[in-house]
């Protein structure tokens, strides 16, 4: 336990000190929050019923930045080797690089969902759900980032390859979301979409880690 506190803090100093924290991410996120309403046009009416939609893809296209070198990092200057013989499994340092990165991204995010969708016309009602629906979407899309990361070690355009892997993989939880979301301003029961989220998260942290640490050891083998 305490070499995995150690792993943490040492994640979460290295996001804050050198991926720039939150402060990149809610910046891409208020420039895509802004940009969107611009194409989809200025009628209220319209930005109401998209909000809820805008800022889940918003949220998921954020949650891309600073995930190509999630691993690639350690990897390129042979931290990952050390960490790879050091008293945690690889399984937990994959842990704690994800979970680092949603404290110092994803979290934050999902605090500025909510403000981004009552500011495009969303109703106030929605947004105790979309505060919790974007703190476990952003739980798995972190877990789900990790994952494209440590399969993209040592490519070329491992940012691109990052987008390509976890894309798709981001699909069911902003469906899911997005449809408790609908229900909910639309007076439709939203619970199954909420679980439905919350099932999918849990899975990507406790499934995802297992296949980083299998990409690490094959990427240093």
């Amino acid at each position: 336990m305490k070499a995995f506190t150690i792993l943490l803090r040492r994640e979460l100093g290295l996001a804050w000190g050198k991926g720039g924290g939150p402060l990149l991410a809610l910046a891409f996120y208020a420039c895509v929050v802004t940009l969107l309403p611009l194409a989809s046009g200025r009628a209220p009416e319209r930005l109401a019923v998209l909000a809820p939609g805008i800022a889940w893809l918003a949220l998921a296209l954020a949650a891309l930045l600073s995930l190509e070198r999630l691993f690639e990092r350690d990897y390129e200057d042979g931290a990952l080797d050390l960490l790879a013989l050091g008293p945690a499994s690889l399984e937990a340092v994959a842990f704690a690089k994800c979970l680092a990165h949603w404290l110092a991204a994803g979290a934050p995010l999902a605090l500025a969902a909510p403000v981004a969708a009552v500011a495009l016309g969303a109703s106030p009602i929605i947004i105790p759900l979309l505060f919790l629906c974007a703190l476990a979407g952003g739980l798995a899309f972190s877990f789900l980032g990790g994952l494209g990361a440590s399969l993209a070690l040592g490519s070329k355009r491992g940012g691109l390859l990052v987008a390509v892997i976890v894309l798709p993989l981001y699909a069911p939880p902003v469906i899911f979301g997005a449809g408790a979301l609908d229900a909910l301003a639309g007076g439709l029961p939203w619970l199954t979409g909420l679980v439905l989220l919350l099932a999918y998260s849990v899975a990507t942290v406790a499934l995802c880690p297992l296949a980083m640490a299998a990409a690490c050891r094959n990427a240093l083998d």
